[in-house]
């Protein structure tokens, strides 16, 4: 399905896709993005009975909320994409996003950004959110400029050491999160919520 997306250049268009549509491109794309990330995928490493358990677990999620989106050029070529699902009741889990190099400065990675945090919003998600490299400033900085704001950094496994970044459609939770954070005083509203 092709989704408008006025912030695009020209020629342009966003893709709102199917897994099946998606990964097969995405996959083309993955190791020159990337290759050199050194991401462990621990369940290709799982025992069989592992992998057993997994998919039982994966299958009791039931049907979660999925967004698959591609960017293709005038040219029709795959050129940026995210994709994402989700976690809970009220979470939504950016896993992947990138734009390919020789595309980068174009918006690309904003009108998904704006794509993503609208319909996320209209399907009532609470939270956005994604993981990333403390030092990827490419991704980070975009995703600070469009209200997202840090809420914690660990050291993972799977990517090492990674910001949380969360963006509230809420707007009392995240003034509530400027509050927790030392960012912000508490307001009247805060002030009747905490019972100063």
């Amino acid at each position: 399905m092709t989704t408008s997306a006025s912030s695009l250049p020209p020629g342009y268009t966003l893709r709102n896709m199917t897994a099946a549509e998606f990964f097969p491109l995405f996959e083309k794309h993955y190791d020159r993005i990337f290759g050199q990330d050194h991401v462990f995928f621990a369940d290709r490493y799982y025992s069989e009975t592992e992998k057993a358990k997994a998919k039982i677990l994966s299958d009791k999620r039931g049907d979660i909320f999925t967004l698959h989106l591609g960017i293709f050029s005038p040219e029709n070529e795959f050129v940026a994409f995210s994709f994402g699902f989700q976690e809970t009741e009220d979470n939504f889990y950016v896993a992947c996003s990138a734009v390919v190099e020789e595309k980068r400065n174009l918006g690309l990675y904003s009108a998904l950004l704006d794509y993503t945090i609208e319909t996320c919003r209209e399907q009532g998600f609470q939270v956005i959110y994604g993981t990333h490299c403390a030092t990827n400033n490419a991704v980070i900085v975009p995703k600070l400029k469009k209200g997202f704001v840090i809420s914690k950094m660990e050291c993972s496994d799977i990517f090492g050491v990674v910001l949380h970044v969360c963006y509230f459609t809420n707007p009392l939770r995240r003034k509530v999160m400027d509050y927790r954070s030392g960012h912000r005083k508490p307001d009247e509203e805060l002030k009747k919520i905490f019972k100063f």
